[in-house]
């Protein structure tokens, strides 16, 4: 059990983060990691909707969906589910801290279509998953492991919001070519964050 957790940590956190190596959530990465205030909130927005999409999207995919058989469905009832999830979520964003609703900006409504949230729901229910951290088949998998598995992941995406977010500062210091100014330099710097964060899938 304790491998299996710890397998699940890496995995999620590092070896498959989301950004960097499965390369899902790329839109906030390069939209809000200007600043590593804004990284470090849009990183915790959507940890705090992964967490609570898994919480939500797994059981009724399990106990409901499966024994309904219409279990196709997936994707559509997950959506539903995220984008509610976000609304409340901007709407207290709004009311509790207006100067964060401003930063966030459109970002924070497209946590909606954010397909690493996404990709976190779609994840637990599948084989696939199970077979990567050690476990046999599906029916090895439980709320727990998957509710695991979404904070890693968004802890994972966190992280590369923060570094790149850090990167991005600093450069802005840095006598950077013209030509290579703003998006350009951006992308090289997430590649070689990219290259960096492949050595974790070696482990």
């Amino acid at each position: 059990m304790g491998a299996t957790i710890l397998t699940i940590i890496i995995t999620a956190a590092l070896s498959s983060n989301f950004i960097l190596v499965q390369f899902l959530g790329i839109c906030p990465f390069l939209g809000v990691s200007k600043r590593t205030n804004s990284a470090l909130s849009m990183g915790i927005a959507v940890t705090l909707v992964m967490l609570l999409a898994t919480l939500v999207t797994y059981p009724l995919y399990v106990y409901v969906m499966v024994p309904l058989g219409i279990k196709f469905l997936d994707i559509i009832f997950f959506i539903f589910i995220i984008a509610a999830l976000v609304q409340m979520l901007e709407k207290i964003i709004a009311k509790f801290s207006p100067s964060l609703y401003k930063t966030m900006g459109i970002y924070l409504p497209l946590i909606t279509t954010n397909c690493a949230v996404l990709g976190v729901a779609q994840l637990v229910i599948g084989d696939t998953f199970y077979a990567s951290i050690g476990l046999a088949e599906a029916s090895s998998m439980n709320l727990g492991y998957a509710l695991l598995y979404a904070l890693f992941a968004g802890v994972g995406f966190t992280l590369a919001m923060v570094l790149m977010g850090g990167v991005r500062e600093r450069i802005e210091k840095l006598p950077v070519a013209k030509c290579m100014k703003g998006f350009p330099i951006t992308m090289v710097a997430a590649a070689l964050m990219a290259m960096a964060f492949y050595v974790f899938t070696l482990l």
